[in-house]
């Protein structure tokens, strides 16, 4: 019932579609989730009054740039080139919509199926689709093409994987009768003893992250064989940074490798909008989710791209597709795929030194004012560190200071109330970091002394 629409014309409406009033168009929603009452929304706004009011809800946000942060925990302050803002601001590439034909808009097919290859590359895997909504999608439906392969219900699941990709995944499972068991993370990484207790030959999948939700680097190829040895797949997450320096899925043999592209040139943006990639082995792309460009030849022999496998996708086959997903962050996709080109394969090897150096440097300065790592376990960009006071009242404290200085661990498991998770991109100078490690002895002699 739109506000421009007369009464006479909502009449006009309601009686072509053969009812009475409005509310019969409500009769099969349940009533206990009806609106009883009109909303109290505030009164209307002349268009000077809005911007007014959006100038100044604006002005309330922080400024990046008087404010260092270690924030990670997923979503990672990293460089951005100019060259990216410059090239998708273009308008063929910011006004262009996610294509549906096969052949329509051959530049942002191009640009995908580059996109598709640099990912392909990174992860050293033989296909990668044209991208997916998030990590936690990609992890979700990595499962569920799992589970279309080996038609088995158990999914193994690393307790160190993020906590928010847990809880999506675990929702995305919960009406299709699967049974998802889950390692301890205690330790700061997968226990291939618990693993090996868990899966049985009815598991379709393990699903494990490295480096993890703690930024351990996890110890994934023996985990990869065993669950080979039981007939299950292999679904590893990847920080595509890491790359750089660890070994990439498809070297130790992993099924399907997925991540999130927010580090490949993806600013951070309120969370989003990210992408999701996922890549897999060439014998599984009728199970592939998602979209696929492909490369061709066309009447003249001229190279063109298409939309391939389209068969797949719900728009076309409805129930029969692989997944409901039918569509791609385009835009992001390239984000990612000019970043990735911009940095080429010695660029994203020094970044991901740089980033493991700065953690690693932190890390030791940390320890001298008396603040161990939660997890004695080898590290990439960010650990978890312990804390004698509540790692809330830390982050108050660095508040202050105009420090991001970290996620708390409390906020996703019981008992870590004093541990913080803090991540150090190549951003962080040694300046900024000896900073940080400054205030918090300070913050904690100040806590010692109050105490």
């Amino acid at each position: 019932m739109f506000t421009p629409h007369t009464d006479q014309e909502r009449s006009c409406m309601l009686e072509a579609i053969g009812v009475q009033c409005f509310d019969d168009l409500l009769a099969d929603m349940p009533s206990q989730i009806r609106l009883k009452a009109p909303l109290r929304l505030p009164e209307p706004l002349s268009e000077l009054e809005a911007e007014r009011h959006l100038a100044h809800l604006a002005a309330t946000n922080l400024d990046p740039n008087q404010w260092i942060s270690f924030l990670g925990a997923g979503a990672y302050d990293h460089y951005v080139p100019s060259i990216i803002d410059h090239i998708v601001a273009r308008s063929e590439f910011y006004t262009a919509y996610t294509p549906y034909q096969p052949e329509i808009s051959q530049g942002t097919l191009q640009t995908i199926y580059e996109y598709q290859s640099l990912i392909a590359r990174l992860t050293a895997m033989e296909i990668a689709n044209a991208s997916l909504y998030d990590c936690a999608s990609a992890i979700a439906e990595a499962v569920l093409m799992a589970n279309h392969l080996n038609q088995r219900k158990r999914i193994v699941v690393s307790g160190c994987l993020h906590p928010h990709h847990l809880n999506v995944l675990q929702t995305y499972m919960r009406s299709g009768g699967f049974e998802i068991k889950i390692t301890d993370w205690r330790s700061g990484k997968t226990e291939i003893d618990e693993v090996r207790e868990l899966i049985d030959s009815n598991t379709s999948c393990v699903v494990v992250e490295n480096p993890n939700f703690f930024g351990s680097i996890e110890d994934v190829a023996p985990i990869v064989d065993l669950a080979h040895k039981h007939g299950a797949l292999a679904v590893v997450s990847v920080d595509p940074v890491s790359l750089g320096v660890l070994a990439p899925p498809g070297e130790y043999d992993a099924d399907i490798a997925v991540g999130e592209g927010q580090s490949l040139g993806c600013r951070l943006s309120y969370g989003g909008p990210y992408l999701g990639f996922l890549a897999t082995r060439k014998r599984f792309i009728r199970r592939l989710p998602g979209r696929i460009v492909g490369k061709t030849c066309d009447a003249n022999g001229k190279t063109c791209y298409c939309l391939t496998l389209q068969t797949r996708e719900q728009h076309i086959r409805r129930q029969r597709a692989t997944s409901n997903i039918c569509t791609n962050q385009a835009l992001m996709a390239l984000r990612a795929a000019i970043y990735l080109c911009w940095l080429g394969r010695a660029g994203i090897r020094e970044l991901a030194m740089q980033c493991l150096a700065r953690a690693a440097y932190a890390a030791g300065q940390l320890e001298k004012v008396g603040i161990e790592r939660r997890f004695k376990t080898p590290f990439f960009r960010e650990f978890a560190a312990r804390f004698p006071v509540e790692a809330d009242e830390i982050l108050v404290q660095l508040a202050g200071r105009k420090i991001l200085g970290g996620v708390s661990l409390g906020r996703f498991f019981a008992g870590e109330k004093h541990s913080l998770l803090m991540a150090f991109t190549e951003k962080r100078t040694r300046i900024e970091i000896d900073a940080l490690v400054e205030s918090v002895r300070e913050i904690i002699e100040c806590a010692n002394k109050a105490g």
